[in-house]
Parts: structure tokens; sequence; C-alpha cells
């Protein structure tokens, strides 16, 4: 039986991801804070450690270090956990020795597949050590080994570019010469119908990827992108992402599940907008919106409500008088653009 450690000082996440590490057959142990899970590491001797970034006394970063520096741990596999607007930190971890990283909340299926690929590389490159050999790499040495590798290059080579509040990165039927890794900010994607009635196809925030086409046929963008708040970007021309993809065929496969992932997102929110009621979309997008904007109930969400309309799929006007039958019932304050949520969990039931 494999030993988890989890280090972890939110209680409520550290006790749900080590019940179900439990269920699934490993032996767990669990350290609120990064002094105690130095320790803990010691005396345990765990055959993995996942751990938090952001602590108090000791963090993330500090718990890598003392482990890589001590005989003991320095080939225990570390797999980090991080907000996904952590973007700059869990480059930093990488670059300092993280074999990998989940960004929180996660899904049940992505830990279990980080521990077990980290466990199974381990003991390859454990008997391997033990044998004298040497592992010999089955691409260019610098090829990119992971997603996460390929946004730190992005990160480190691409060119970086700023966008004000409003303004459009690219427009429908330009040439998609260039694919950006959001940095800072939240972009929107939209399209014209043929009434000239904006939609809003998908909103996108800090560490998405923003402006895929095909690699193959020189397709134009389908959609155009706007910033809505100041965004920073990272860019790359399509012909240098095809030489990076065409060296590593699990950054590949990555990026194609990611994609794909994106697309079922997409397809979800269009079955939203053709059969849900007015009242269930307005609710659905406001909550929506919190989310990507990373608001809590309490915060207030300034969105405007051609955004807001765009992204439901309903008229403004439709929209609006929805906004005013929520605010009658209590479920939201309104003060000019500002939407504050009252009632998270009755807006949730709106069917």
């Amino acid at each position: 039986m494999k030993k988890v450690l989890i280090i972890e000082d939110d209680t409520a996440l550290r006790e749900n991801t080590a019940e179900l590490l439990e269920i699934s057959g490993y032996s767990v142990v669990t350290a609120p804070n990064g002094r105690v899970g130095i320790e803990k590491a010691k005396t345990e001797s765990p055959d993995i450690v996942v751990c938090d970034i952001m602590m108090p006394e000791v963090d993330g970063y500090q718990v890598l270090e003392s482990l890589s520096g001590s005989a003991d741990t320095m080939y225990t596999p570390f797999v980090f956990l991080s907000a996904k607007t952590e973007h700059k930190e869990i480059r930093k971890g990488m670059d300092l020795g993280a074999d990998d990283y989940l960004t929180k909340p996660f899904e049940e299926e992505e830990l279990l597949s980080a521990l077990e690929s980290r466990l199974a590389k381990a003991e390859i490159l454990a008997k391997h050590r033990a044998e004298g050999q040497q592992i010999q790499p089955t691409h260019s040495e610098d090829a990119l080994r992971n997603l996460n590798e390929l946004k730190n290059f992005f990160d480190d080579n691409g060119t970086i570019s700023e966008y004000k509040r409003g303004e459009d990165i690219y427009k429908e039927g330009e040439h998609s010469n260039y694919v950006y890794l959001i940095l800072k900010g939240v972009v929107k994607t939209h399209r014209m119908d043929e009434s000239g009635k904006e939609l809003i196809t998908a909103l996108h925030e800090a560490d998405d990827f923003l402006g895929f086409t095909s690699f193959v046929d020189n397709v134009p963008y389908q959609e155009s992108a706007s910033a809505l708040e100041d965004v920073e970007l990272a860019g790359m021309s399509k012909m240098e992402i095809k030489d990076i993809l065409a060296q590593s065929n699990s950054v590949s496969l990555e990026l194609i599940n990611l994609l794909t992932n994106n697309l079922s997102e997409i397809k979800e929110q269009l079955l939203q907008m053709a059969y849900s009621s007015v009242r269930r979309k307005t609710a659905q997008t406001i909550i929506q919106f919190a989310e990507v904007l990373h608001k809590k109930p309490t915060e207030n969400i300034k969105i405007s409500r051609h955004d807001l309309a765009s992204v439901a799929g309903i008229a403004t006007e439709s929209l609006i008088r929805t906004l005013s039958s929520f605010k009658k019932e209590g479920l939201i304050e309104i003060e000019g653009r500002n939407i504050r949520i009252i009632e998270l969990e009755e807006l949730r039931r709106i069917g």
C-alpha cells in the first residue's frame, strides 16, 4: 500500500482528500502546515507528497526545498496544489523541481491519475538508480514534458501584450497566426449572429489558452476576443507551437484533452441557452461570471448588462426585467452596474 502525505492548511480539503485516497486504497498521512509537513515527511517516509503552495509559517516552496535537500526525501515525488489564478506560483514550483501540480478545485480522477503516474515514474527511476543505469530521453532533451511546461514556455518566450478593458484582441475573420496564454485578466470570445446580435461563446481567465485554430490549414479566427478587464497575454506563433508539439506526444495529448473539455463546456452552454428558461439562464450566468471573476458571494460583480445578456443568450431587455425580479425577491442586490449575490443557493435552484 502506497503512502501519501497531504500538506494542506484548509481543514475541509485536507480531510476530504485524505478520505478519498483512503477509499482508493492509499495509506494517508496529513499535516496542517508546512512545518509539520516537513517533520512528517522525514518520520513517515511517504511514497509521494501532495502539498499546498500558499500556507502560513512555511509555504509549499520551502517544503519542496527542504525535502529536495535531504537524502531521505530528495527522490520523493512532489505534487503541488494551487489555485488556478496562481500561474506564476505554479511556474516557480515547477522550476524548483516539483513533479506535477493540480489546480483547486480538482476532480477525483485528476488526483488519482496524477498520483498513479508519478508513483509509477518514481518506481521506474528508482529501479534505474539501483541498477546504475542512465535514463535515455525518448525525444530531444529540450522537449517539453507536460502542459504546464508548455505554459511556462509561453511565459518565458512568448510576446507579452496588454489590453485595456473593452479592447479587441483579435476579430473574427482575421488571420489566426498566434495562440495566446492569458497571464492576467478575463477575456470573452464572441460572435455576431445573422441579425447582428452579439453572442458570447466563452469566458477565459488567467492560465487559459486563447485563439486555437487549425495547425494544418490557414483557418482564420472563428470568433472575436475582447478584454473584459485589463488583460496581459503571452503570444506565440502557430508554427512555433506546431514544432513543440511535434517533439512531445505527451503535451499533444494533454492539449487535445484540454480542447475537448472546452468543447464539452461550450456544448453545455449552448444547450442551456436553447432549453433553459429566462430566469434560469439569468441565474446561471450571474453565477458563471462570479466564478470566472473569482468573486465571493458577498463581493460585487461589475459587468455590463449587455455582456450578461450575451452569455445568457437572451435579449438585454429580458435580462434587465429578470434582474429586477431577482432584486425584489431578495436574491441579489443591484447598485449601478454592480450585482451582489445575496442568496446563492436559491439562484442555483432556479429551474
